[in-house]
């Protein structure tokens, strides 16, 4: 079960990077975007702390309130669910 987590987790993080560094690259060439949905879809599947990261580290929608403030409100929702979780099995 720990390996299938942490497998999972890689992949939906490094299909957050690619997503996110993408939308980036097709922003600047004025191309065809990624949409707002699906990323946040991504961030809350599980990629939202590394799609933050990334998004701070190449400057990629880092004046979208909907990024800034929400994802981190997703991180903050995923951290309690997991407590959740971690309480109902362990204590």
């Amino acid at each position: 079960m720990v390996t299938f987590l942490f497998c999972y987790l890689l992949f939906i993080s490094v299909f957050a990077v690619i997503l996110t560094v993408t939308d980036k690259i097709r922003a600047m060439r004025r191309g065809w975007r990624v949409p707002e949905a699906t990323l946040l879809l991504v961030a809350a599947l599980g990629g939202s702390v590394v799609m933050l990261l990334t998004m701070l580290l190449i400057r990629h929608k880092i004046r979208h309130p909907k990024f800034m403030l929400g994802i981190p409100v997703i991180i903050l929702l995923q951290a309690a669910a997991v407590y959740a979780v971690w309480r109902w099995l362990y204590v």
